[in-house]
């Protein structure tokens, strides 16, 4: 008589998939993330003009890849997941600096727009 087979019933077998990091990479994780948090609230402090938010959008993504790669457990999976996470952002980059170019370049016109409005009393 054969042994009843249980393989619907049971879940899968796929190994060891789970990555536990060691905690004080985790501690020094979450230490530079309130140290860059930090830094964003210093860099308002100081007037920079446009560099401010270039500096602030640069420590933003800093602090995004390192959840990305230590929390969501990105640096130990396969390095072609990182490469695509390096292309996202590359892209996701690309889009604002064309966004914010377009709205800078166009603020000029808009700032004399709103004066000549004002002006003339509409």
């Amino acid at each position: 008589m054969n042994a009843p087979s249980h393989a619907a019933s049971e879940p899968h077998d796929h190994g060891s998939i789970a990555h536990t990091a060691p905690k004080s990479v985790l501690i020094a994780v979450f230490l530079a993330l309130l140290v860059l948090t930090a830094a964003t609230v210093m860099v308002t402090w100081i007037d920079l003009g446009p560099l401010n938010l270039i500096i602030a959008m640069a420590i933003a993504t800093v602090k995004a890849g390192l959840v990305a790669l230590f929390f969501m457990h990105l640096i130990y999976d396969h390095p072609f997941n990182g490469f695509v996470f390096l292309v996202a952002l590359a892209f996701l980059a690309i889009f604002l600096s064309i966004t914010l170019y377009d709205t800078m370049l166009y603020h000029y016109e808009i700032d004399n727009f709103e004066r000549a409005q004002e002006a003339a009393g509409m």
